[in-house]
């Protein structure tokens, strides 16, 4: 079934928010990667923030979820994907946040494959920013 115009013009909505702060939020913590110790934990002792936090990821995520269902091209994907992820993470920070602080102060003995793993979402970053503000626009027909 092809998709609809209505439908890539969403993905390609949400791709141009979504990219860039993909690009800036992960790519600052690539560079700032020896302060992130500190960071977290000035976060996880604040339980208000972790509140606030899970809940702002969960509504984030829950919107996503809500106006973007489409698995059609690796974009859409990427974006559906990433609707449940913030969705699932905020859950997590909300029942139990000492897991997340658990597994995130356990990552930062392996600061090499943080700054990977954050790359990763920066290309990601790139590649949905593309998408969203210069890739060729859906047409009608298509």
């Amino acid at each position: 079934m092809p998709t609809s115009l209505e439908a890539k013009a969403r993905t390609r909505a949400f791709a141009r928010v979504i990219g860039p702060f993909l690009v800036l939020v992960p790519g600052t913590l690539v560079v700032r990667a020896p302060d992130i110790r500190a960071i977290l934990l000035a976060f996880f002792q604040n339980e208000a923030l972790v509140w606030g936090v899970g809940t702002m990821l969960l509504i984030g995520g829950l919107l996503i979820i809500a106006y973007h269902q489409y698995w059609s091209s690796p974009a859409a994907v990427m974006i559906s994907l990433l609707g449940w992820l913030l969705a699932l993470r905020g859950l997590m920070l909300l029942a139990a946040p000492q897991l997340i602080a658990r597994g995130a102060n356990a990552s930062l003995d392996y600061l090499p494959a943080v700054r990977i793993g954050f790359s990763l979402f920066v290309l990601i970053g790139l590649w949905l920013t593309y998408a969203g503000w210069f890739a060729k626009p859906p047409e009608n027909g298509s």
